[in-house]
């Protein structure tokens, strides 16, 4: 038999009907593939939280002013936000990653230094970063996923920070799924209808300045984040180390939606954890025919949506390892 028919053997015969529970099963299945093996584990899981800054909000895409971005990362770093809260709830370790805000940070143990710049440049103007920029961050990501890794780590969920990073998603979503920015762009941190209207204008101004633009890293470069390039190049890595990753929401899958375009492997490695309240994520969902675990209405970002799922996750390993099959526990199978 193959690794994938002795998991879904050990599955099917625990003690309990075929099949009961349900998404479980799936996961449990998915773990082993991904560890190879018929015992798979959660050690050590981390959660990386990726901040950068955003030229383009400048122009008003988000209700909030870009300092608020270096204004929640000593927030992370004194445990007040609310993936603070479930890292520590759900036994998490979680490191904040400065991708490119602008702001120097004083050090700290759970600050990552890895700026490259100030944030991106505003995307009505040119591209968001340099193709050598844009490189230079994938391969920091990749960096950091190698030194969790080493730590022992097998389990990595991402996270993101940066006033304006909906809409750098947006526009990479458009550009990938071919979708109109309208159905890609959603209320953000919370835009009325007036401020929604404009937010959807300045990014189809900025879709067709760069209609153009082809290529997974082209379109990152062009059109993305500085966290948004990273946690591409940690998803990659970590893919390629045969990690579990755990995909966040809208932010994050935006990211996914250009790693899988350099490497279409990638998706085996993926548990989707949540569906966000974030317009255009389920559509997202749809272009990966991916099913999320969890549909809370969440759109917080910064890997909560992760956080909250890793219990269930965990559950599912756990029956595979610990539940009794029919002949182990003496239990007559169907007829």
């Amino acid at each position: 038999m193959t690794l994938k028919e002795q998991l879904q053997h050990k599955i099917d015969n625990k003690t309990k009907p075929l099949g009961s529970l349900g998404y479980l099963e799936k996961i449990a299945l998915q773990i082993g593939l991904i560890q190879n093996t018929l015992t798979p584990q959660i050690e050590n899981p981390y959660m990386l939280v990726f901040a950068g800054d955003h030229g383009l909000a400048d122009e008003g895409v988000s209700p909030f002013p870009k300092a608020v971005t270096a204004q929640m990362v000593p927030n992370f770093l004194n445990g007040g936000a609310a993936i603070n809260v479930f890292c520590r709830q759900n036994g998490i370790k979680l490191k904040v990653v400065d991708a490119g805000v602008d702001y120097t940070f004083p050090s700290h143990d759970m600050l990552i230094a890895a700026k490259v710049k100030n944030g991106t440049n505003n995307i009505l103007h040119g591209p968001a970063m340099t193709a050598e920029e844009c490189i230079t961050a994938i391969s920091k990501g990749k960096e950091i996923i190698e030194k969790i890794h080493s730590e022992g780590s097998n389990v990595v969920g991402f996270g993101e920070m940066g006033i304006g990073n909906t809409s750098s998603a947006s526009l990479i979503m458009s550009k990938i799924c071919k979708i109109t920015i309208e159905e890609c762009v959603g209320r953000g941190t919370g835009h009325n209808d007036l401020g929604l209207e404009r937010k959807i204008e300045i990014l189809r101004l900025a879709s067709i300045k760069h209609k153009k633009v082809n290529g997974p890293l082209n379109i990152l470069a062009t059109l993305g984040g500085l966290e948004i390039a990273m946690i591409t190049g940690a998803m990659l890595r970590a893919s390629e180390l045969g990690m579990v990753l755990l995909i966040d929401g809208f932010i994050i899958t935006s990211a996914l939606l250009v790693a899988h375009q350099m490497n279409n492997e990638i998706l085996q490695n993926c548990i989707f954890c949540h569906q966000s309240g974030e317009q255009g994520h389920k559509l997202m969902m749809e272009y990966f025919g991916a099913k999320p675990i969890l549909n809370l209405e969440m759109r917080l970002g910064e890997g909560t949506g992760a956080a909250v799922a890793l219990p269930l996750i965990r559950s599912s390993v756990n029956f595979l390892n610990e539940m009794a099959s029919f002949g182990e526990a003496g239990v007559s199978t169907r007829e």
